[in-house]
Protein backbone atom coordinates (compact mmCIF):
# COMPACT_ATOMS: atom_id res chain seq x y z
CA UNK A 1 0.00 0.00 0.00
CA UNK A 2 1.34 3.44 -0.92
CA UNK A 3 2.64 5.57 1.96
CA UNK A 4 1.88 9.20 2.75
CA UNK A 5 5.38 10.05 1.52
CA UNK A 6 4.53 8.48 -1.84
CA UNK A 7 1.28 10.41 -2.24
CA UNK A 8 2.96 13.66 -1.20
CA UNK A 9 5.73 13.15 -3.73
CA UNK A 10 3.26 12.41 -6.55
CA UNK A 11 1.31 15.61 -5.80
CA UNK A 12 4.51 17.68 -5.63
CA UNK A 13 5.78 16.13 -8.85
CA UNK A 14 2.54 17.09 -10.59
CA UNK A 15 2.61 20.65 -9.23
CA UNK A 16 6.23 21.17 -10.29
CA UNK A 17 5.49 19.67 -13.71
CA UNK A 18 2.75 22.26 -14.28
CA UNK A 19 5.46 24.96 -14.35
CA UNK A 20 7.75 23.44 -16.96
CA UNK A 21 5.85 24.43 -20.13
CA UNK A 22 3.92 27.74 -19.69
CA UNK A 23 7.18 29.71 -20.01
CA UNK A 24 7.33 28.54 -23.63
CA UNK A 25 3.72 27.92 -24.64
CA UNK A 26 2.55 31.30 -23.29
CA UNK A 27 4.72 33.20 -25.79
CA UNK A 28 3.48 31.53 -28.98
CA UNK A 29 -0.09 32.94 -29.02
CA UNK A 30 1.36 36.44 -28.42
CA UNK A 31 4.09 36.17 -31.05
CA UNK A 32 2.21 38.08 -33.74
CA UNK A 33 1.45 40.83 -31.20
CA UNK A 34 5.11 40.92 -30.15
CA UNK A 35 6.19 41.28 -33.78
CA UNK A 36 3.83 44.26 -34.13
CA UNK A 37 4.39 46.06 -30.82
CA UNK A 38 7.97 45.09 -29.96
CA UNK A 39 9.21 45.26 -33.53
CA UNK A 40 10.45 41.67 -33.66
CA UNK A 41 11.37 40.34 -37.09
CA UNK A 42 10.59 36.67 -37.89
CA UNK A 43 14.26 35.85 -37.25
CA UNK A 44 14.18 37.68 -33.87
CA UNK A 45 10.94 35.89 -33.02
CA UNK A 46 12.71 32.65 -33.93
CA UNK A 47 15.50 33.53 -31.50
CA UNK A 48 12.93 34.29 -28.79
CA UNK A 49 11.26 30.89 -29.22
CA UNK A 50 14.67 29.17 -29.43
CA UNK A 51 16.33 30.73 -26.36
CA UNK A 52 14.38 28.80 -23.69
CA UNK A 53 14.96 25.51 -25.49
CA UNK A 54 18.66 26.25 -26.06
CA UNK A 55 19.29 27.18 -22.44
CA UNK A 56 17.18 24.22 -21.35
CA UNK A 57 19.64 22.01 -23.20
CA UNK A 58 22.73 23.84 -21.96
CA UNK A 59 21.63 23.72 -18.32
CA UNK A 60 20.39 20.11 -18.21
CA UNK A 61 23.89 18.53 -17.91
CA UNK A 62 24.56 20.80 -14.90
CA UNK A 63 21.67 19.31 -12.93
CA UNK A 64 23.55 16.20 -11.67
CA UNK A 65 26.43 18.45 -10.51
CA UNK A 66 24.02 20.79 -8.73
CA UNK A 67 22.28 17.81 -7.14
CA UNK A 68 25.63 16.49 -5.91
CA UNK A 69 26.46 19.84 -4.28
CA UNK A 70 23.06 20.76 -2.82
CA UNK A 71 21.08 17.53 -2.88
CA UNK A 72 18.35 16.87 -5.45
CA UNK A 73 15.63 18.47 -3.31
CA UNK A 74 17.42 21.80 -2.74
CA UNK A 75 18.62 21.82 -6.33
CA UNK A 76 15.00 21.63 -7.48
CA UNK A 77 14.10 24.49 -5.11
CA UNK A 78 16.85 26.58 -6.71
CA UNK A 79 15.49 25.77 -10.18
CA UNK A 80 11.98 26.90 -9.20
CA UNK A 81 13.39 30.14 -7.75
CA UNK A 82 15.31 30.81 -10.97
CA UNK A 83 12.14 30.11 -12.97
CA UNK A 84 10.15 32.61 -10.89
CA UNK A 85 12.78 35.31 -11.41
CA UNK A 86 13.01 34.65 -15.14
CA UNK A 87 9.25 34.82 -15.63
CA UNK A 88 9.11 38.16 -13.80
CA UNK A 89 12.08 39.60 -15.70
CA UNK A 90 10.78 38.82 -19.17
CA UNK A 91 7.84 41.18 -18.70
CA UNK A 92 9.92 44.08 -17.37
CA UNK A 93 10.13 47.24 -19.56
CA UNK A 94 13.92 46.92 -19.79
CA UNK A 95 15.88 46.45 -23.05
CA UNK A 96 16.69 42.78 -23.56
CA UNK A 97 14.64 41.67 -20.53
CA UNK A 98 12.31 39.58 -22.70
CA UNK A 99 15.24 37.57 -24.07
CA UNK A 100 17.23 37.34 -20.81
CA UNK A 101 14.17 36.31 -18.81
CA UNK A 102 13.30 33.67 -21.41
CA UNK A 103 16.85 32.28 -21.20
CA UNK A 104 16.64 32.18 -17.38
CA UNK A 105 13.30 30.38 -17.55
CA UNK A 106 14.71 27.86 -20.01
CA UNK A 107 17.71 27.19 -17.75
CA UNK A 108 15.41 26.61 -14.78
CA UNK A 109 13.23 24.22 -16.78
CA UNK A 110 16.32 22.31 -17.92
CA UNK A 111 17.49 21.85 -14.33
CA UNK A 112 14.07 20.89 -12.94
CA UNK A 113 13.23 18.61 -15.87
CA UNK A 114 16.51 16.73 -15.43
CA UNK A 115 16.24 16.39 -11.65
CA UNK A 116 12.68 15.04 -11.57
CA UNK A 117 13.21 11.74 -13.52
CA UNK A 118 16.00 10.79 -11.10
CA UNK A 119 13.79 11.63 -8.12
CA UNK A 120 10.98 9.53 -9.62
CA UNK A 121 13.39 6.61 -10.11
CA UNK A 122 14.51 6.99 -6.47
CA UNK A 123 11.08 7.34 -4.90
CA UNK A 124 9.16 4.76 -6.99
CA UNK A 125 11.68 2.62 -8.89
CA UNK A 126 9.20 -0.11 -9.94
CA UNK A 127 6.59 2.29 -11.31
CA UNK A 128 8.93 4.96 -12.65
CA UNK A 129 7.67 4.69 -16.24
CA UNK A 130 4.02 5.08 -15.20
CA UNK A 131 4.83 7.98 -12.86
CA UNK A 132 6.73 9.59 -15.72
CA UNK A 133 3.49 9.45 -17.69
CA UNK A 134 1.68 11.32 -14.91
CA UNK A 135 4.50 13.86 -14.78
CA UNK A 136 4.29 14.32 -18.55
CA UNK A 137 0.55 14.85 -18.22
CA UNK A 138 1.29 17.70 -15.80
CA UNK A 139 3.70 19.19 -18.35
CA UNK A 140 1.06 18.99 -21.07
CA UNK A 141 -1.62 20.52 -18.85
CA UNK A 142 0.71 23.38 -17.97
CA UNK A 143 1.49 23.86 -21.65
CA UNK A 144 -2.21 23.96 -22.50
CA UNK A 145 -2.85 26.57 -19.81
CA UNK A 146 -0.04 28.71 -21.19
CA UNK A 147 -1.32 28.47 -24.75
CA UNK A 148 -5.00 28.96 -23.97
CA UNK A 149 -4.83 31.71 -21.33
CA UNK A 150 -2.11 34.00 -22.70
CA UNK A 151 -4.39 36.06 -24.96
CA UNK A 152 -7.27 36.23 -22.42
CA UNK A 153 -4.77 37.28 -19.71
CA UNK A 154 -3.41 39.97 -22.02
CA UNK A 155 -6.92 41.27 -22.62
CA UNK A 156 -7.82 41.11 -18.92
CA UNK A 157 -4.55 42.59 -17.55
CA UNK A 158 -4.15 45.11 -20.34
CA UNK A 159 -0.72 44.22 -21.73
CA UNK A 160 1.30 41.30 -23.05
CA UNK A 161 4.01 42.09 -20.46
CA UNK A 162 1.67 41.43 -17.53
CA UNK A 163 0.31 38.35 -19.27
CA UNK A 164 3.82 36.88 -19.49
CA UNK A 165 4.73 37.91 -15.93
CA UNK A 166 1.57 36.40 -14.43
CA UNK A 167 2.97 32.86 -14.80
CA UNK A 168 5.54 33.66 -12.10
CA UNK A 169 2.72 33.33 -9.52
CA UNK A 170 2.28 29.65 -10.36
CA UNK A 171 6.03 29.10 -10.05
CA UNK A 172 6.14 30.93 -6.72
CA UNK A 173 3.28 28.85 -5.26
CA UNK A 174 4.98 25.65 -6.46
CA UNK A 175 8.28 26.73 -4.89
CA UNK A 176 6.56 27.32 -1.55
CA UNK A 177 4.79 23.94 -1.63
CA UNK A 178 7.99 22.12 -2.62
CA UNK A 179 10.05 23.73 0.16
CA UNK A 180 7.39 22.95 2.78
CA UNK A 181 6.72 19.33 1.78
CA UNK A 182 9.70 18.12 -0.30
CA UNK A 183 10.80 14.53 0.39
CA UNK A 184 13.80 14.06 2.65
CA UNK A 185 16.83 12.54 0.99
CA UNK A 186 17.53 8.87 1.49
CA UNK A 187 21.30 8.76 1.08
CA UNK A 188 23.03 5.58 0.02
CA UNK A 189 26.82 5.24 0.00
CA UNK A 190 28.29 5.71 -3.46
CA UNK A 191 30.99 3.25 -4.49
CA UNK A 192 33.28 5.00 -7.01
CA UNK A 193 33.94 1.66 -8.71
CA UNK A 194 30.27 1.39 -9.64
CA UNK A 195 29.76 4.97 -10.78
CA UNK A 196 29.68 5.43 -14.54
CA UNK A 197 31.17 8.62 -15.96
CA UNK A 198 29.58 10.77 -18.64
CA UNK A 199 32.41 9.75 -20.98
CA UNK A 200 31.44 6.09 -20.50
CA UNK A 201 27.81 6.90 -21.18
CA UNK A 202 28.72 8.77 -24.35
CA UNK A 203 30.61 5.75 -25.66
CA UNK A 204 27.44 3.66 -25.61
CA UNK A 205 25.36 3.80 -28.83
CA UNK A 206 22.20 3.37 -26.73
CA UNK A 207 22.83 6.78 -25.15
CA UNK A 208 22.96 8.41 -28.58
CA UNK A 209 19.86 6.58 -29.80
CA UNK A 210 17.84 7.90 -26.85
CA UNK A 211 19.37 11.38 -27.17
CA UNK A 212 18.62 11.73 -30.89
CA UNK A 213 15.08 10.46 -30.44
CA UNK A 214 14.62 12.93 -27.58
CA UNK A 215 16.12 15.75 -29.63
CA UNK A 216 14.05 15.33 -32.80
CA UNK A 217 10.71 14.74 -31.07
CA UNK A 218 11.43 17.68 -28.74
CA UNK A 219 12.25 19.87 -31.72
CA UNK A 220 8.79 19.06 -33.11
CA UNK A 221 7.22 19.95 -29.76
CA UNK A 222 8.98 23.30 -29.46
CA UNK A 223 8.24 24.20 -33.06
CA UNK A 224 4.58 23.66 -32.19
CA UNK A 225 4.92 25.62 -28.93
CA UNK A 226 6.76 28.45 -30.66
CA UNK A 227 5.23 28.67 -34.11
CA UNK A 228 1.97 26.75 -34.54
CA UNK A 229 -0.33 29.70 -33.72
CA UNK A 230 1.65 31.94 -36.09
CA UNK A 231 1.50 29.33 -38.85
CA UNK A 232 -2.24 28.99 -38.29
CA UNK A 233 -2.64 32.78 -38.50
CA UNK A 234 -0.94 32.54 -41.90
CA UNK A 235 -3.71 30.11 -42.84
CA UNK A 236 -6.41 32.64 -41.88
CA UNK A 237 -7.06 32.11 -38.15
CA UNK A 238 -7.32 35.04 -35.75
CA UNK A 239 -4.96 35.18 -32.73
CA UNK A 240 -7.38 33.77 -30.18
CA UNK A 241 -8.59 30.93 -32.45
CA UNK A 242 -5.00 29.95 -33.25
CA UNK A 243 -4.10 29.96 -29.55
CA UNK A 244 -7.10 27.83 -28.61
CA UNK A 245 -6.40 25.37 -31.45
CA UNK A 246 -2.94 24.84 -29.99
CA UNK A 247 -4.41 24.67 -26.48
CA UNK A 248 -6.87 21.94 -27.54
CA UNK A 249 -4.03 20.04 -29.17
CA UNK A 250 -1.98 20.28 -25.98
CA UNK A 251 -5.00 19.24 -23.88
CA UNK A 252 -5.22 16.09 -26.00
CA UNK A 253 -1.66 15.38 -24.93
CA UNK A 254 -2.96 14.73 -21.42
CA UNK A 255 -4.57 11.44 -22.44
CA UNK A 256 -1.64 10.08 -24.42
CA UNK A 257 0.96 11.33 -21.94
CA UNK A 258 -0.65 9.19 -19.24
CA UNK A 259 -1.69 6.32 -21.50
CA UNK A 260 1.40 5.81 -23.67
CA UNK A 261 3.55 4.19 -20.93
CA UNK A 262 0.67 1.79 -20.16
CA UNK A 263 0.36 0.99 -23.87
CA UNK A 264 4.11 0.38 -24.10
CA UNK A 265 3.84 -2.23 -21.30
CA UNK A 266 1.57 -4.38 -23.48
CA UNK A 267 4.43 -5.25 -25.83
CA UNK A 268 7.91 -6.69 -25.39
CA UNK A 269 9.54 -3.29 -25.89
CA UNK A 270 8.59 0.31 -26.67
CA UNK A 271 9.06 0.28 -30.46
CA UNK A 272 5.41 -0.26 -31.50
CA UNK A 273 4.19 2.48 -29.15
CA UNK A 274 6.91 4.89 -30.33
CA UNK A 275 6.08 4.38 -34.01
CA UNK A 276 2.35 4.77 -33.33
CA UNK A 277 2.71 8.15 -31.61
CA UNK A 278 5.15 9.45 -34.24
CA UNK A 279 2.70 8.51 -37.02
CA UNK A 280 -0.07 10.34 -35.15
CA UNK A 281 2.16 13.45 -34.90
CA UNK A 282 2.95 13.43 -38.62
CA UNK A 283 -0.70 12.94 -39.60
CA UNK A 284 -1.81 15.73 -37.27
CA UNK A 285 0.72 18.18 -38.75
CA UNK A 286 -0.42 17.28 -42.26
CA UNK A 287 -4.07 17.91 -41.36
CA UNK A 288 -3.35 21.26 -39.70
CA UNK A 289 -0.84 22.72 -42.15
CA UNK A 290 -1.60 21.11 -45.54
CA UNK A 291 -5.08 19.56 -45.60
CA UNK A 292 -8.26 21.68 -45.99
CA UNK A 293 -9.20 23.79 -42.96
CA UNK A 294 -12.15 21.49 -42.25
CA UNK A 295 -9.61 18.93 -40.97
CA UNK A 296 -8.27 21.27 -38.27
CA UNK A 297 -9.98 19.64 -35.26
CA UNK A 298 -9.01 16.02 -36.10
CA UNK A 299 -5.56 17.40 -36.88
CA UNK A 300 -5.30 19.15 -33.52
CA UNK A 301 -6.39 15.98 -31.71
CA UNK A 302 -3.99 13.67 -33.58
CA UNK A 303 -1.09 16.10 -33.16
CA UNK A 304 -1.78 16.31 -29.43
CA UNK A 305 -2.08 12.54 -29.01
CA UNK A 306 1.15 11.99 -30.94
CA UNK A 307 3.21 14.64 -29.19
CA UNK A 308 1.98 13.83 -25.70
CA UNK A 309 2.72 10.15 -26.21
CA UNK A 310 6.13 10.66 -27.81
CA UNK A 311 7.33 13.02 -25.07
CA UNK A 312 6.00 10.76 -22.32
CA UNK A 313 7.76 7.76 -23.83
CA UNK A 314 10.97 9.77 -24.36
CA UNK A 315 11.08 10.58 -20.64
CA UNK A 316 10.14 6.99 -19.79
CA UNK A 317 13.16 5.80 -21.77
CA UNK A 318 15.41 7.67 -19.32
CA UNK A 319 14.26 5.41 -16.49
CA UNK A 320 13.64 2.25 -18.52
CA UNK A 321 17.12 2.30 -20.08
CA UNK A 322 18.90 2.62 -16.70
CA UNK A 323 19.27 0.21 -13.78
CA UNK A 324 19.33 2.74 -10.89
CA UNK A 325 18.45 6.31 -9.98
CA UNK A 326 22.06 7.53 -10.19
CA UNK A 327 22.39 6.36 -13.79
CA UNK A 328 18.92 7.74 -14.53
CA UNK A 329 20.08 11.16 -13.35
CA UNK A 330 23.28 11.00 -15.41
CA UNK A 331 21.51 9.78 -18.53
CA UNK A 332 18.77 12.37 -17.99
CA UNK A 333 21.28 15.22 -17.86
CA UNK A 334 23.22 14.00 -20.87
CA UNK A 335 20.24 13.10 -23.05
CA UNK A 336 18.19 16.17 -22.20
CA UNK A 337 21.24 18.41 -22.54
CA UNK A 338 22.18 17.15 -25.98
CA UNK A 339 18.60 16.53 -27.07
CA UNK A 340 17.27 19.96 -26.18
CA UNK A 341 20.30 21.73 -27.62
CA UNK A 342 19.52 19.91 -30.87
CA UNK A 343 15.82 20.71 -30.44
CA UNK A 344 16.61 24.43 -30.21
CA UNK A 345 17.57 24.41 -33.89
CA UNK A 346 13.95 23.66 -34.84
CA UNK A 347 12.17 26.87 -33.78
CA UNK A 348 15.08 29.00 -35.01
CA UNK A 349 15.09 27.16 -38.34
CA UNK A 350 11.37 27.80 -38.84
CA UNK A 351 11.94 31.49 -38.12
CA UNK A 352 14.70 31.64 -40.74
CA UNK A 353 12.52 29.83 -43.28
CA UNK A 354 9.67 32.28 -42.73
CA UNK A 355 12.11 35.19 -42.99
CA UNK A 356 13.28 33.78 -46.32
CA UNK A 357 9.68 33.57 -47.56
CA UNK A 358 9.29 29.78 -47.45
CA UNK A 359 5.86 28.39 -48.30
CA UNK A 360 3.85 26.86 -45.48
CA UNK A 361 3.55 23.56 -47.40
CA UNK A 362 7.35 23.30 -47.68
CA UNK A 363 7.79 23.87 -43.95
CA UNK A 364 5.15 21.22 -43.18
CA UNK A 365 6.73 18.58 -45.41
CA UNK A 366 10.16 19.26 -43.90
CA UNK A 367 8.73 18.68 -40.42
CA UNK A 368 7.13 15.42 -41.56
CA UNK A 369 10.49 14.32 -43.02
CA UNK A 370 12.13 14.94 -39.65
CA UNK A 371 9.50 12.73 -38.01
CA UNK A 372 10.33 9.95 -40.49
CA UNK A 373 14.01 10.26 -39.48
CA UNK A 374 12.93 10.17 -35.82
CA UNK A 375 11.23 6.82 -36.49
CA UNK A 376 14.64 5.32 -37.25
CA UNK A 377 16.02 6.35 -33.87
CA UNK A 378 12.80 5.17 -32.19
CA UNK A 379 13.42 1.67 -33.55
CA UNK A 380 16.88 1.70 -31.93
CA UNK A 381 16.04 3.45 -28.64
CA UNK A 382 12.86 1.42 -28.12
CA UNK A 383 14.61 -1.96 -27.88
CA UNK A 384 14.55 -3.70 -24.51
CA UNK A 385 18.06 -2.71 -23.37
CA UNK A 386 19.36 -1.27 -20.11
CA UNK A 387 22.53 0.50 -18.94
CA UNK A 388 23.96 -1.03 -15.74
CA UNK A 389 27.11 -0.16 -13.77
CA UNK A 390 26.75 -2.49 -10.76
CA UNK A 391 29.66 -4.66 -11.87
CA UNK A 392 32.06 -1.70 -11.87
CA UNK A 393 31.87 -1.42 -15.65
CA UNK A 394 29.12 0.23 -17.66
CA UNK A 395 27.34 -2.52 -19.58
CA UNK A 396 24.27 -2.74 -21.79
CA UNK A 397 22.10 -5.80 -21.26
CA UNK A 398 18.53 -6.82 -21.91
CA UNK A 399 16.10 -5.12 -19.53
Amino acid sequence: MASRRTYTFIVLMFVVGLNLRPAMSSVAPLLSRLQETAGLSPASAGILTTLPVLFLGLSAPLAPLLAKQLGSERALSSALLLLTCGLILRGMPVPGALFIGSAMAGSAIGLAGTLLPALVKRELPHSADLLTGLYTMALCFGGALGAGLSVPLMQWLGSWQLSLMSWSLLALVSLALWMISMPTAQHTPLNPRTSASLAQLMRKPLTWHVMLFMGIQSSMAYIVFGWLPTLLVYRGYDEAAAGWTMAISIMCQLVSALGAPWLARLTHDQRPALLLVLFSTALGLWMLLIAPLAWKWPGAVLLGIGQGGSFSLALSLLVLRTANSRLAGQLSGLVQGGGYTLAALGPFGVGLMLQAGAELDHIAWLLILLIVICCGFALLAGRNRQLDDHSGELLVHRG
